[in-house]
């Protein structure tokens, strides 16, 4: 046991008096990230799109714990979604200080055969829809004078994906976005960041990996796959105060399948 530290050495993870938001909360990285922030001390609004009942049960187990929670519904792809969803956790919780923007789909479709359809759809849910979001929660973040912005990106923008062009695209957009308005919010406070996840254990990658578990170990120097709680883990950090002067940066999570 170490004695006698002073607070300033102690690194500050204690998000109690903040609230965020998490899209796409119900479920895999969106659930332990909720979990890990109410864990911390925020209240959180765990926005979901179709898995309601998953919704509620994180907002149940987070409010079991003595937190604060809410879960709040809405399509991404719908223009007034990000506003109206934040407003609502807003009401509900008070002011947005945090915002997780980790609501994602991946589709399977080459690039020949690629619908005009699928292609806007995954810049809406994944690239716009971070823009609206951010945009509805910055003036809040600005009265307060702190925030922090995480967006979820992939490491598949950076190797590659075949038949998934339009998902790593939307993502690889995300770090245009990131690094620019890092640049036009870092005045008041508000720091806006990049979690790269790997290959991390969620229903979506154990139903893709069937028969290719060795090769994607193989190609992981840890030889395994990430869970959820530790890109969690991450993702608090960033949100914390501990991370105050961390902005436009990327933080890969990924066992070193990608090294930068």
């Amino acid at each position: 046991m170490v004695e006698n530290v002073p607070d300033q050495h102690l690194v500050d993870l204690n998000l109690t008096g903040h609230t965020a938001v998490v899209t796409g909360g119900s479920r895999g990285i969106g659930r332990a990230t909720c979990l890990a922030l109410a864990a911390h001390g925020a209240a959180v609004g765990v926005h979901y799109s179709a898995s309601q009942a998953q919704a509620t049960e994180v907002v149940e187990e987070i409010r079991r714990g003595g937190g604060r929670a809410v879960a709040i519904r809405g399509d991404l792809r719908e223009a007034d979604a990000p506003g109206r969803i934040v407003a609502e956790a807003a009401a509900a919780l008070g002011p947005i200080d945090i915002l997780v923007n980790n609501a994602g789909q991946m589709t399977d479709v080459a690039v020949e055969v690629m619908s005009d359809e699928i292609w806007e759809t995954a810049l809406s849910l994944h690239l716009t829809a971070t823009f609206r979001c951010s945009r509805a929660v910055i003036p809040m973040m600005k009265m307060r004078r702190w925030g922090r912005i995480v967006n979820v990106s992939t490491q598949a923008l950076y190797t590659g994906s075949k038949n998934h062009a339009h998902y790593a695209a939307a993502k690889a957009g995300l770090l245009g976005f990131s690094f620019s308005l890092a640049k036009e919010v870092g005045e008041y406070g508000i720091t806006v960041n990049l979690v790269a996840p790997g290959r991390i254990r969620t229903g979506l990658l154990l139903e893709r990996s069937a028969g290719r578990e060795a090769e994607w170990m193989g190609q992981t120097p840890m030889r395994r796959f990430g869970e959820p709680g530790e890109i969690a883990g991450a993702i608090v950090f960033l949100a914390s105060p501990a991370a105050g002067y961390i902005t436009g940066a990327t933080l890969h999570v990924n066992g070193g399948l990608v090294m930068d």
